[in-house]
């Protein structure tokens, strides 16, 4: 009889933490679920990566054009870019500049591509001076002046001309360095999206 009871009492304390365990579990259950109910409302956004890697976005500036009005890049969104950094004394910008407003007048549109000519103004450069070039050339794609090396230091120019093909995203996909002729940028323009 002694053991009877004492089986019985051992179901019942069995029971009791079989019973404590499962409620243990279940309000740990509840409150995981009621945190991540909790949490579906909140996005956490990390932003795109900006850089000049292949693939990360292009860092944004707006500068001034030769008309005055204001250039942003982010703006240019859904259109290939092809950002050019380039000064009137740079004998290699001098040669590249035909090649560039050629791609231009017959390219551009069916590529669906802006070029942005990014004048490195605060090189000696003068805006009346950048203006006899572009007349000189006849060029007619945006030329954008940069006056205080901040847009220079963001993409790290060191040598120009320097080329970033920026594609529909806003993203870079190639970054040249020095000139580059008619046929050159369209193989580059035509491998991005």
């Amino acid at each position: 009889m002694f053991t009877l009871k004492k089986n019985i009492g051992l179901v019942i304390v069995l029971a009791l933490v079989v019973t404590m365990i499962v409620t243990y579990v279940n309000q740990r259950i509840e409150k995981s679920e009621a945190i991540h109910e909790q949490a579906k409302g909140f996005e956490v956004d990390l932003g795109e990566e900006v850089g000049l890697e292949k693939g990360q976005t292009a860092p944004d500036f707006t500068l001034i054009n030769l008309q005055g009005e204001e250039v942003t890049l982010s703006e240019l969104q859904g259109k290939k870019v092809v950002l050019n950094f380039w000064a009137t004394w740079c004998p290699p910008c001098k040669a590249e500049m035909p090649h560039m407003q050629d791609y231009y007048e017959q390219y551009a549109s069916k590529d669906n591509v802006e070029i942005i000519g990014v004048n490195l103004t605060y090189e000696n450069e003068t805006v009346k001076r950048v203006q006899q070039f572009v007349e000189s050339y006849k060029l007619t794609f945006p030329i954008v002046l940069e006056h205080t090396q901040e847009v220079s230091k963001q993409y790290e120019i060191l040598t120009i001309p320097s080329t970033f093909m920026i594609d529909t995203e806003g993203k870079i996909q190639h970054q040249i360095l020095g000139p580059l002729d008619t046929s050159a940028l369209r193989d580059y323009v035509t491998s991005i999206d």
